[in-house]
């Protein structure tokens, strides 16, 4: 695996949690008669709700006509700490609030630092909150933070900034049958830069209503990027570990 390959791998995984014992929820019909203020009241209800989360994740990447695919394990302390590891423990990665970490046993190499280079990836300014919220299905900006409208357009509820903002369009679509992200896009036309995260399916989880299957596209002026998330056996609420430590002797590399 070349290191653009696991620096992407890595990272990317921080995208994505499952659930066990759950069942998928089926389509219904909007309310026209719902107003923007309803409707994001309805939203917060649906919030994810839990301490901690294991699953097991499938990864496929796409970019430059390349494919790739990893299976990893993954555990989350919510608000706190999100971290897989790969078999045997050879690509591991934890990350907080305040940092993103990971090491690589295939060339004895570990990265400190901040959200750039995921940042740089999707092609919008993340942090740490913002990442959980597009694990758990929620909006990357908070909906009571400005002033939203509201329409339904092919069965979805769409809202957006009454008034957007100078270097980006937001779009929230909310889905009729649970109130969560059906999708949520972000585009920057003046750098030619469109994120469109898609959340395909969604399940029930011991009463928490969350994603199956995610699309993520990433697209800048002529490059595109598609991650798609399949998540699989996930427990709720368990005692976890998060075990992450540097191997001494390994070389510190700069994104």
């Amino acid at each position: 695996m070349n290191r653009f390959s696991y620096i992407t791998f890595t990272l990317v995984a921080m995208l994505a949690f499952s659930c066990k014992s759950s069942k998928t929820i089926s389509a219904g019909e909007a309310n026209y008669n719902l107003s923007t203020r309803q409707l994001i009241k309805e939203n917060a209800k649906q919030t994810a709700s839990f301490k901690t989360l294991q699953a097991k994740l499938k990864i496929t990447y796409f970019q430059n006509e390349k494919e790739q695919t990893h299976s990893v394990s993954f555990r989350a302390k919510k608000d706190e700490i999100l971290w897989i590891s790969a078999t045997f423990s050879v690509i591991r990665a934890k990350v907080t609030p305040e940092k993103v970490s990971f090491y690589n046993k295939l060339d004895n190499t570990y990265f400190e630092g901040d959200y750039k280079y995921l940042s740089e990836l999707l092609g919008t300014e993340l942090d740490f909150q913002k990442v959980q919220n597009l694990l758990f299905g929620e909006t990357l900006f908070n909906l009571k933070e400005d002033a939203y409208k509201s329409s339904v357009d092919n069965n979805v509820y769409v809202l957006q900034p009454k008034k957007q903002r100078d270097l980006f369009e937001i779009f929230f679509l909310l889905d009729p049958s649970h109130f969560k992200v059906k999708s949520q896009q972000i585009s920057q036309p003046k750098e030619f830069r469109h994120l469109q995260i898609d959340y395909l399916t969604y399940q029930e989880v011991n009463s928490q209503t969350l994603p199956q299957h995610i699309k993520i596209n990433a697209v800048e002026t002529n490059k595109e990027t598609i991650i798609k998330l399949e998540f699989k056996n996930v427990s709720l609420n368990e005692e976890l570990r998060f075990p992450f430590k540097i191997p001494s002797g390994f070389k510190e590399i700069k994104l």
